[in-house]
């Protein structure tokens, strides 16, 4: 464990309350990972704070697995992911074998990738369609949430659509969530 880990670690213990943590198992309902109970704006400091222990850090982050400590981690490569594209796109797929819930999934998407959105639409979108018809209930989701921000892109919108048609009948209610939300993100572009 890195002294960065530990400094982040002993953080979030500090700046943990009762009120936050009850927020978090209310919010995010289902969550098997540990949570501390540390509120959005700390998590985001951090991120801006520990951003330079770069992508060994962020792994590290996601290996320790709590809710706060991945949530960090996706913000932390959110922030970096113009470095090393390549390397960003590779940690996305590691951090999609382990999603535990809707927060965490809706941070990989719109968030860990956010620098490369216009620089990488073709490895994003092939990212999308490679987990479209995963068996993972979170996987898929994500295949929705990773081109969410695309829908602002009237040329992508056949695609995207594509993407939500395979996905319809779907029975898990987070993704139905994502598909009213991707629909609803076309309805404002008429």
């Amino acid at each position: 464990m890195s002294i960065q880990l530990k400094e982040i670690q002993s953080i979030l213990k500090a700046k943990a309350t009762p009120e936050a943590k009850a927020a978090h198992e209310k919010f995010v309902p289902g969550t098997k990972e540990k949570i501390y109970g540390v509120k959005m704006p700390v998590l985001n400091e951090l991120a801006q704070q520990f951003k330079a222990g770069g992508f060994e850090l962020v792994e590290e982050l996601w290996n320790a697995g709590a809710l706060e400590e991945k949530a960090l981690a996706v913000k932390m490569l959110g922030k970096i992911a113009k470095k090393d594209p390549e390397r960003s796109l590779k940690l996305i797929q590691l951090f999609a074998k382990n999603i535990g819930n809707w927060a965490i999934c809706d941070a990989m998407g719109m968030q860990g990738l956010k620098p490369i959105l216009k620089t990488h639409q073709k490895e994003i979108f092939a990212l999308a369609w490679k987990y479209n018809s995963s068996k993972d209930l979170w996987q898929r989701r994500l295949s929705l949430v990773l081109v969410e921000w695309y829908t602002r892109v009237r040329s992508l919108h056949p695609e995207i659509k594509k993407l939500v048609k395979n996905l319809e009948n779907d029975d898990e209610y987070y993704v139905k969530k994502a598909i009213v939300w991707i629909k609803k993100n076309f309805a404002k572009e008429k």
